[in-house]
């Protein structure tokens, strides 16, 4: 796929072409700041030291409302599990690791991540993929990134999901903020499911670490908004697959010039992909995991106003150049209190997001 989407309910930015890529921050806000850019988009990597995926497109096409698919995609090939990293067993290993070090004192979050590898025989279109997932999740922020921007490494691959966190939104010098943190499955039996739904948002162990998130990313706007706006607690929203515990924070930008790319590469990594202190998180997850390429980044645009959208690179996966392979990633927040067997489960519900849209 060559371009760049990013359908919310409220628009949809949707770019073909390339003027120029861009691998790091520095070169793409310079070219919005002297107005060589009118729009930058793309993706940030999980980890803040590896090379961005930005471009400044050739054609820009912004409408209101959800992304309408085109009629003549086609549907997604069958596909098969073709590996699991690590295998359940070891993930459960690593969350006891993790309880291990949050005892110690050494960090107080931890988002565990796995990995699944997927196999077609038919190479598989990033963008029929997205369209399937916009049907199955509405409410969500569809997205279809080329990742080429990022290096020979990533030349040709397509980050595809559906995310249900906004990292940040800039109208006019207005920022909305919604993270989400603490999760719980749904069920396909009602009272079950208002009754788990219901436990999470009384759960004193989601709501720390909830209070996690929003404390970190309210300390990060401070020195940038003015009014700034965060509730007490948390509320209790959904999507098909998960519940979970939101907070909207809001507030007015202190400098107009400061863009929806900067507030949003200030705010990333959030404790809600990474951890607590952030520094020990990401050390943490270097050693145990490895490289988490795009998964858990950040997925947007930005203009030349610093009008943008950024939403968090979750519920979706990294499709090879040539379409038969894809990783599909999720995570999630390791606190003290936490069950591994619990966690183990959380993750295969936030996997079923994209798993789900292809057949699985």
């Amino acid at each position: 796929m060559d371009g760049f989407l990013l359908s919310r309910a409220d628009r949809t930015v949707h770019a073909t072409g390339t003027r120029r890529l861009h691998t790091d921050l520095k070169s793409a806000s310079e070219s919005l700041r002297r107005g060589k850019a009118e729009l930058i988009a793309g993706a940030l990597p999980f980890a803040p030291d590896r090379p961005v995926a930005l471009t400044e497109p050739e054609h820009v096409t912004i409408t209101d409302g959800p992304w309408q698919p085109p009629d003549d995609l086609p549907e997604p090939p069958p596909v098969r599990i073709a590996a699991q990293t690590p295998p359940p067993r070891i993930h459960l290993a690593r969350i006891r690791s993790i309880l291990d070090r949050i005892d110690l004192g050494e960090v107080d979050k931890v988002v565990a991540g796995r990995r699944v590898a997927l196999a077609a025989d038919t190479p598989i279109d990033p963008l029929a993929v997205a369209a399937r997932m916009a049907v199955r999740h509405p409410t969500a922020s569809t997205y279809a990134v080329d990742l080429s921007a990022a290096g020979e490494h990533y030349w040709g691959h397509t980050l595809v999901g559906a995310s249900p966190e906004l990292l940040v939104r800039v109208r006019d010098g207005s920022v909305t903020c919604r993270p989400l943190a603490g999760t719980a499955p749904r069920s396909a039996d009602p009272d079950i499911d208002d009754t788990t739904g219901h436990a999470l948002l009384s759960s004193a162990k989601n709501r720390a670490e909830h209070a996690f998130v929003t404390d970190r990313i309210a300390q990060r706007l401070r020195p940038l908004c003015s009014d700034l706006q965060v509730p007490s607690g948390p509320e209790l929203t959904s999507t098909p697959d998960v519940w979970h515990l939101a907070t909207t924070i809001t507030g007015t930008l202190l400098d107009r010039a400061t863009g929806a790319l900067a507030v949003a590469a200030a705010l990333h990594p959030t404790p809600a992909v990474a951890g607590t202190p952030t520094e020990a998180a990401l050390a943490a997850i270097r050693g145990i995991e490895g490289d988490r390429r795009f998964f858990g980044g950040a997925v947007g645009w930005c203009d030349s106003n610093g009008d943008g959208d950024w939403i968090v690179a979750i519920r979706g996966a990294e499709i090879s150049s040539d379409g038969l392979r894809a990783l599909a990633w999720a995570g999630g927040g390791i606190v003290a209190g936490s069950d591994p067997d619990e966690e183990l489960d959380e993750t295969t519900a936030k996997l079923r997001t994209l798993l789900g849209a292809l057949g699985l």
